[in-house]
């Protein structure tokens, strides 16, 4: 029986399965232990739980000499020092696939609400003023059937994403490091341009790609300033991706129209300006939170440490 601490609840059963087997320590605030409490704990456990508000970094896997795997309940694992897992041979798995579909809904409901105005039209009628009645100018917003679509990044969300603008008879195009097989590009009418073609070319643009050295920063105050007039952005990727001041800017001065957010770059901080922009759509990080989903990801942070536990391969081995 091994010790195994689990940053957070979970949904699900993916806890009583690993009850079952091994000894289980669970941290009480939902959003999970953090690092400064991590640093203190770690030390006797030999499989850790963790979630992507979780830093673990050489100082803390230096405190847990007896660790053995970090399942990490998230496909990025940007929050993980992989290099060090590698160099003190701890296994790092992910939960990749399952939060697909629920990924790609999110990031539709966004690019939806921004473009129709749902947020403002709702706080309208619940700021206690009076509705007056319709009006032809009242919150004009994008229109949605027919628009041009641009990913930035044509992974599993990606592709999800642009089967839903086919229902819309969205015009999509695409970019990321390498072009998608010719197959792929025929099933979803997408088509392979450069970054800079994409943003000037699309009335709405969704960043479905993972935060790497390449795409952090990715869309800096040029490239946003160089989106077409009148666009929106939809961000369900990673924050850090999005130069959020330049993007309050851009929001402010043009020649963006409206944004739809679920990741900021230093989460749980939200800047006050996004968050006072009427036409900013805020969700918290919830793209992969319908219920299924989410039990889905707890199973496998729990297959993921029984299989090293036992001495197997894990499914889902990111180092």
């Amino acid at each position: 029986m091994a010790r195994v601490l689990v940053s957070a609840p979970l949904p699900g059963a993916a806890l009583d399965r690993l009850r079952a087997v091994h000894d289980v320590e669970v941290g009480t605030d939902p959003r999970g232990l953090g690092h400064a409490v991590l640093l203190e704990r770690v030390g006797p456990f030999e499989a850790l739980v963790t979630l992507l508000s979780d830093r673990i970094d050489e100082a803390l896997l230096t405190e847990a000499p007896r660790l053995r795997v970090i399942a990490n309940c998230a496909v990025g694992v940007d929050n993980i020092d992989l290099a060090a897992c590698r160099a003190r041979r701890v296994v790092v798995t992910n939960t990749p696939d399952v939060l697909t579909d629920a990924t790609a809904d999110l990031t539709f409901a966004l690019l939806l609400a921004a473009c129709r105005r749902v947020a403002e039209g709702d706080r309208s009628l619940r700021s206690g003023v009076p509705w007056r009645g319709w009006s032809p100018t009242e919150l004009l917003g994008v229109r949605v059937t027919g628009a041009s679509l641009g990913i930035i990044g044509l992974g599993r969300i990606g592709r999800a994403l642009a089967r839903r603008a086919a229902g819309f008879s969205m015009r999509v195009s695409y970019t990321q490091r390498r072009r998608a097989p010719e197959e792929v590009e025929r099933e979803l009418a997408a088509s392979f341009v450069d970054l800079e073609r994409l943003l000037a070319g699309s009335d709405i643009v969704c960043v479905c790609c993972p935060l790497t050295d390449e795409t952090r920063g990715l869309l800096s105050r040029q490239r946003l300033r160089a989106m077409r007039p009148g666009s929106v952005l939809v961000n369900t990727a990673r924050g850090a991706c999005v130069e959020q001041e330049a993007l309050a800017d851009v929001l402010d001065e043009g020649p963006l129209f409206a944004a739809g957010l679920d990741v900021f770059e230093a989460e749980p901080d939200v800047p006050a300006r996004l968050r006072a922009h009427p036409r900013v759509v805020l969700t918290p990080h919830i793209a992969s939170a319908d219920r299924p989903t989410r039990e889905r990801m707890a199973d496998l942070c729990a297959d993921g440490v029984l299989d090293v536990l036992a001495g197997r391969t894990p499914q889902f081995l990111v180092a």
